[in-house]
């Protein structure tokens, strides 16, 4: 019940809506259950002979009613009608408070209806929005551990079940007990001694469906894991169509979601097999019942056992035959809450990760780029727990560090290129700046001051990353370049396009701008992409700009194209750059070549040449190749 309240409490403010769908639902109880309880009268104005005289034999006056309930006073009326307007008059007044009844039954059931569903989607679009919010604000890491599937499975398919079982279990909760209640009121107020021999049926339905929902909580978690698999295989299938295809693996990824479809539908079935028993079983339990009283009430009445008339009694079996209704609403509410509450609970969970990386309570906001980044005895490894309140974690061995004991400046208006083999740890440096990971040791300051005492947005801020993967939207070209900025004009979009190179292109496209890129930037080439990337990273103005393998995966003629944009980019700013074609970043004013997560040999080009060490290995190495 924990995980039910606390997926409940996204519903605030729930009494907004629960108040007035109490009462809308109060007033469609009485006035829907006394159209049944109505019957009686009317049946009897039909069919019983002789009306008239009854009528004059019957209570004249209202001080005479031996009980003010709602049967009483109508069958008072209906008598009165009787004498006054005879059997048709009669039968006209209970017909039209019927009518009447139902009318406004039928108004305050839709009024609260109305009510739930906006409580529905209210409680839908906040826990949507929490989950969705939390994900985005979590660290990378993260996301390395996770399926991309399985988070997708949470915020798309698992938050709709979590709204229609919990706030439909809601509903029931609100509206079946008052029918119920309603029901049982008439039927008391008609026989006191036939419902208490009828209730019997209520305990033992209740016994036996609780048995058949014993085991679905069981099955809706595998049928969550299942269905969460799937989405995660379908996700891998369409990122990876073309490698599919290229290895000949489309029936071996054909047969892989096959097997979880299939798995999922087994489970699925299994959870309808016991969930649909239980309304066959309430129903013929309600039968059953119906008959007996049947019986029962025929044999009281044969035998002048019973003050019941015949109008009464067929009033009673009808009110009845009502009560299983909310009764088998209610069984069916807590045999289909548990897919929710399962689902509700690996919500939570999500909702429930924290970021590692956060912003100190007291952090403070930059707004410039004035000195130098420094790294001091920095130190990092992705095979210890990363914390941002973690400064000297001891647990770590040197050899499992990415980064060992950094010492290095990276000045103000310099270019600083990352070199050395693969596997040196010159990716992760460059994460450790934006704060997407943080070192297990040492500090980096920016401008001399920590960047564990920034705040991250404002850090980031002075940050402009262009990666070897060109990331695009599926949107325009336009909103690609403005992305993340509101209020940019095309002139501005245009000016950064042409310093990166890709106005001409862009031009060229059927709509301009407005051209839409296609999944992840599809319908354009490698270096086009990387252009409009660029272009992005040049609208966004930032002081530094983080660089990393940017023109690696790209053909000569767009190498070029690109190497040009980013030394347009790269004008008058601070740069960090990775880049394994050492022929761009001979330039570069500061180049560390980086090796086992040591800084290794540190200088410009012609120094690094002369010292004759790994950074001339390398050289030699590509210029090798090269020929």
């Amino acid at each position: 019940m924990k995980i039910y309240f606390r997926l409940l409490s996204f519903a605030r403010p729930i009494e907004k809506f629960a108040i007035p769908y109490i009462i809308f639902t109060l007033l469609y109880v009485v006035f829907s259950t006394s159209v049944l309880g109505l019957l009686g009268p009317l049946l009897n104005t039909l069919f019983h002979v002789g009306a008239v005289a009854e009528a004059k034999a019957a209570t004249t006056s209202l001080k005479d009613i031996k009980t003010y309930d709602v049967s009483g006073l109508f069958k008072y009326y209906t008598n009165h009608f009787i004498i006054v307007y005879g059997e048709w008059g009669a039968l006209k007044f209970v017909c039209a408070v019927i009518v009447i009844a139902v009318f406004l039954g039928n108004i305050c059931r839709y009024v609260s209806q109305r009510i739930m569903e906006s409580l529905r989607i209210h409680t839908l679009l906040r826990i949507r929005r929490a989950v969705f919010d939390n994900v985005m604000r979590l660290h990378l890491g993260y996301f390395s551990n996770e399926r991309k599937g399985d988070i997708m499975s949470k915020i798309a398919s698992e938050v709709q079940t979590v709204q229609f079982s919990v706030t439909g279990t809601l509903q029931v909760v609100f509206k079946e007990p008052l029918l119920l209640i309603g029901y049982l009121v008439w039927l008391f107020i008609i026989s006191v001694k036939l419902t208490l021999i009828s209730l019997l049926i209520i305990p033992i339905a209740g016994f036996l469906i609780s048995r058949i929902v014993k085991k679905l909580r069981s099955q809706a978690i595998a049928a969550q894991n299942s269905y969460a698999n799937m989405i995660s295989y379908l996700d891998e299938a369409l990122s990876g169509i073309k490698i599919i295809k290229a290895f000949n693996a489309t029936d071996f990824i054909i047969k892989r979601f096959d097997d979880e479809n299939n798995r999922y539908s087994k489970i699925t079935r299994a959870m309808s097999k016991r969930q649909q028993l239980a309304s066959p079983i309430s129903e013929t339990l309600s039968v059953t019942m119906i008959s007996f009283i049947v019986l029962y009430g025929g044999y009281l009445i044969f035998n002048k056992k019973s003050d019941l008339d015949a109008g009464q009694f067929i009033a009673y079996i009808a009110l009845f035959s009502q009560l299983m209704r909310p009764a088998k609403a209610i069984g069916d509410a807590f045999s289909n809450i548990h897919s929710g509450l399962v689902a509700g609970e690996r919500i939570l969970a999500l909702i429930d990760e924290k970021p590692l990386i956060k912003d100190a309570p007291d952090a403070i906001a930059i707004t410039e780029f004035k000195d130098s980044v420094r790294f001091e005895n920095v130190s990092f490894s992705y095979k210890v727990k990363v914390a941002a309140d973690n400064e000297n974690d001891e647990d770590a061995e040197p050899d499992k560090y990415v980064l060992n004991n950094l010492n290095l400046v990276i000045p103000k208006g310099k270019t600083v290129a990352l070199v050395g083999p693969s596997g040196g740890g010159k990716s992760t440096f460059m994460d450790l700046l934006p704060r997407f990971i943080e070192p297990q040791q040492g500090v980096i300051y920016f401008d001399g001051k920590d960047i564990r005492s920034l705040t991250a947005e404002s850090l980031r801020a002075q940050m402009g990353i262009v990666n070897q993967e060109s990331m695009l939207f599926n949107d325009t070209i336009f909103n690609n370049i403005a992305f993340g900025k509101t209020g940019v004009t095309q002139q501005e979009v245009e000016n950064a396009a042409r310093i990166a190179n890709a106005h001409n292109f862009i031009m060229e496209t059927e709509n301009g701008y407005q051209t839409n890129t296609g999944d992840r930037g599809g319908k354009l080439s490698g270096g086009q992409r990387q252009r409009i990337c660029i272009a992005r990273a040049v609208l966004n103005n930032p002081p530094i700009m983080l660089l990393d393998e940017a023109t690696s995966a790209l053909d000569t003629e767009s190498e070029k194209l690109v190497q040009e944009a980013l030394n347009n980019l790269m004008k008058n700013r601070t740069s960090l750059i990775i880049a394994h074609r050492l022929s761009t970043i001979q330039n570069a004013d500061i180049i560390i070549v980086l090796e086992k997560g040591r800084v290794v040999e540190q200088g410009n080009h012609q120094q690094l040449l002369q010292n004759n060490g790994l950074y001339k290995k390398l050289i030699d190495m590509q210029t090798f190749n090269a020929d």
